[in-house]
């Protein structure tokens, strides 16, 4: 098996990337700040954090503040571990 077969299919898509790489160095992000950072749109932001989710590499928090609905995202230990071996294995196929 060589290293490309290591890396993590979850993690192809560049919005997922995008996802993780904002939640490695954040605690909490809420949906319109990340919407922001990555300037993608609502579904695309909906559709790739579910994925994320489901998968248990993200926690998504659902609340209302005041009237209005607010989602959050954070990384998972799993989710943080499993990103810093994605990490790892693409530094290992740029160094080759």
């Amino acid at each position: 098996m060589g290293i490309i077969d290591k890396l993590n299919k979850d993690f192809e898509s560049r919005v997922r990337l995008g996802i993780m790489s904002v939640l490695m160095v954040n605690d909490w992000v809420d949906f319109t700040e990340m919407k922001t950072i990555l300037n993608i749109t609502d579904g695309n932001l909906a559709s790739h954090s579910s994925a994320l989710e489901k998968a248990e590499y993200i926690e998504v928090k659902k609340e209302f503040v005041g009237k209005k609905p607010k989602t959050s995202y954070q990384v998972t230990p799993l989710g943080r571990a499993a990103f810093k071996e994605h990490l790892s294995y693409l530094e290992k196929l740029m160094k080759n």
